[in-house]
């Protein structure tokens, strides 16, 4: 392709420069491309009636020939130009969702090439609501070819910056509206088929589209690759939307997906490799190693929608070696983000469960007396050991009034180590202390006592003496010199090393 000089020019959808739109039209007419947004996301625009405007497309995407390209149009009436028996229920669902993210398939006319449909003889269409997009439609002619305006595999373009990136030198015009509303690509809906079926999930739902027309289908390859079934849409069979580095999700309920994620994080962290985390609004917070990048909210799945692709050029960028990612629900919007990440991982899938069962433990909870002295320093020097999985690591105490500050004789031989309890506040021990993944080591065996009775012989109570082998308790220097804090510190220190020993052979 003989490179050419790519314009970028911004327009408002809310004030039409009319100069610039019939630019851009002019363009498209002569069989140029021109990148413009939509709703959905930014499309490559050419002249669908032109067979050699589809090639340049092609051409200029890298995309397969047998990719059908979806015809873009600013009114109902033109679909009576390229397609033909066209259904009754059209018109229903184009009263409901037209101008917007829906794109049907139907019995294409001969005015269509087959170039553009891909070699099929039904024609993909839809009108985008962006109205600076349905202007552009108008003064090229009526009809635009439109896939997303990005190197084929790509993630998707949702601002013009990212059209750049892939497209400058290949292109004519790029029409600069800003971020996108939406994020993905449109609903494609079977109308050829009875029921209809749709092909690819996106803004409008299954349960919207069967309240208008009642009955409707689901190409079941949508989600999942377990099938040899290819997947009723052509360009559903190929991998979509992928970043440079190898996508991963992570499946499971949201405890398991977070925990799973933050332990495979902190493994490779470990052995050096750079990760990224797809994380949402409510667990980003969560992560302890690795490039977080918070997609949304799981209370507002548009928010999701929007920032998917974004947010995987962004790790493009970053230049991570591998990314996790969090999944979402399969119903309503989340069937459509689920789509797309399925797509960008190749289908790459692993089980938190299966991941959250390789380590014994993920917290460790040291429970003395007041929650001042040893639980505080035994948490510290375990924090600093090079341990092979991650835990979250933590003091309680069997009698706290109030949260008051450690010992300061205890802060005082810490210091001699170059370490602080500066940060600590003792906190009461109670029942969120007790679950099948947490360890609980006491300092003497009163306190295991008096869990056990208490809380109803909780799993995994242990005296650290007895977790690390040996028969001895831990005096509290409590109310004595300062040299006693210094003995019972190296005591811990002494049982700390030996403790780090035991979790890491859990490993081996």
């Amino acid at each position: 392709m003989i490179p050419v000089k790519t314009i970028v020019k911004e327009i408002d959808a809310k004030k039409i420069d009319i100069r610039t739109i019939q630019e851009a039209g002019s363009i498209l007419k002569k069989g140029g491309l021109v990148a413009f947004p939509t709703e959905t996301v930014y499309g490559l625009g050419a002249n669908a009636l032109d067979e050699e405007a589809a090639k340049k497309t092609y051409a200029a995407k890298g995309r397969p020939s047998d990719n059908p390209l979806i015809v873009h149009i600013a009114d109902v009436q033109a679909l009576e130009e390229i397609a033909v028996n066209i259904p009754a229920a059209v018109e229903d669902l184009a009263e409901h969702f037209w101008p917007g993210p829906l794109t049907l398939i139907l019995e294409k006319s001969p005015a269509v090439p087959y170039g553009t449909t891909g070699g099929l003889d039904t024609v993909a269409v839809r009108m985008p609501s962006n109205l600076a997009a349905r202007e552009l439609i108008l003064a090229a002619g009526g009809y635009v070819s439109a896939p997303s305006a990005n190197i084929s595999g790509r993630p998707s373009p949702t601002t013009a910056e990212h059209v750049r990136q892939d497209l400058d030198g290949k292109i004519s015009m790029i029409l600069d509206g800003g971020s996108v509303e939406i994020g993905l690509e449109s609903t494609i809906l079977d109308m050829t088929v009875s029921p209809p079926m749709i092909l690819r999930p996106g803004a409008v739902t299954l349960d919207m589209l069967e309240e208008v027309i009642g009955d409707v289908s689901v190409d079941q390859t949508i989600l999942g690759n377990e099938s040899d079934i290819p997947p009723k849409a052509p360009g559903m069979k190929y991998r979509h939307y992928a970043p440079k580095a190898k996508l991963v999700i992570v499946e499971g309920n949201i405890r398991e997906e977070t925990l799973a994620i933050r332990q495979l994080a902190y493994e490779a962290a470990r052995e050096g490799r750079r990760i990224g985390i797809i994380a949402s609004s409510e667990t980003a917070d969560f992560y302890t190693h690795g490039l977080v990048k918070n997609i949304g909210s799981r209370e507002n799945e548009k928010t999701i929608a929007k920032n998917l692709y974004a947010i995987l050029r962004e790790f493009d960028e970053e230049d991570v070696d591998e990314i996790y990612s969090e999944s979402f629900a399969r119903q309503g919007m989340g069937r459509a983000i689920m789509n797309r990440l399925e797509k960008a991982a190749g289908h790459l899938r692993i089980s938190a469960a299966a991941v959250v069962k390789r380590q014994r433990f993920h917290r460790i909870v040291f429970v003395s007396q007041f929650d001042t002295c040893r639980g505080p320093m035994a948490a510290e020097l375990l924090r600093q050991k090079e341990l092979k999985q991650e835990y979250v690591i933590e003091s309680r105490g069997m009698v706290v009034l109030f949260p008051e500050p450690a010992n300061q004789k205890a802060e005082a031989v810490m210091k001699s180590m170059q370490l602080t309890l500066e940060k600590h506040t003792a906190h009461a021990f109670s029942e969120s202390e007790i679950g099948e993944d947490i360890l609980i080591l006491t300092f003497e065996q009163k306190q295991k006592e008096k869990i056990i009775a208490e809380y109803g012989n909780p799993e995994n109570v242990y005296t650290i003496y007895e977790f690390i082998g040996e028969e001895k308790e831990f005096e509290s220097p409590y109310g004595k010199s300062l040299q006693a804090y210094g003995e019972c510190l190296e005591n811990i220190s002494g049982s700390i090393q030996r403790l780090s020993e035991e979790l890491n052979s859990f490993t081996e």
